[in-house]
């Protein structure tokens, strides 16, 4: 009986987890010509170690998402100047690598997940705004 246990326990992690050759596509995922996007937004969370940062957008993204996390910050920006809860407008360049068919619908039937792409975003400028007076104050770019 303790045998059958292991066994059924085993097949509900391995449920749970993606095949290798589902691993190895989005770990090498190729990403497209990348898109510029401007969006008004303020910052979540700063991680000034790994020059990265978790911005909330007002306007949402084609893919509906308004929260980007892990955005990636140029060294040359003085993150340490950047400050949560103020809004700012973000030029972000957003990179796309689609999946293949057959991930896609490993993610869609095994996971009820509705993914056709990955997504990695890098910040490539960054202006606080002056919301009562509509006028942006400060500006950082790469």
């Amino acid at each position: 009986m303790r045998r059958m246990k292991n066994a059924s326990n085993r097949s509900s992690e391995e449920e749970e987890t993606l095949p290798r050759w589902a691993e190895d596509e989005i770990r090498t995922v190729q990403f497209v010509e990348p898109e510029i996007i401007i969006r008004t937004g303020y910052i979540l969370d700063i991680y000034e170690k790994d020059y990265k940062i978790d911005i909330q957008l007002y306007e949402a993204l084609s893919d509906g998402r308004t929260i980007i996390e892990d955005l990636d910050v140029p060294k040359s920006m003085m993150i340490s100047s950047f400050m949560k809860g103020f809004v700012y407008e973000f030029k972000i360049k957003m990179f796309r690598g689609p999946l293949g068919a057959k991930l896609v619908e490993l993610l869609k039937t095994k996971f009820a997940l509705e993914m056709d792409a990955i997504y990695r975003f890098e910040l490539q400028e960054l202006q606080m705004m002056d919301v009562e007076s509509d006028q942006p104050t400060t500006s950082y770019s790469e």
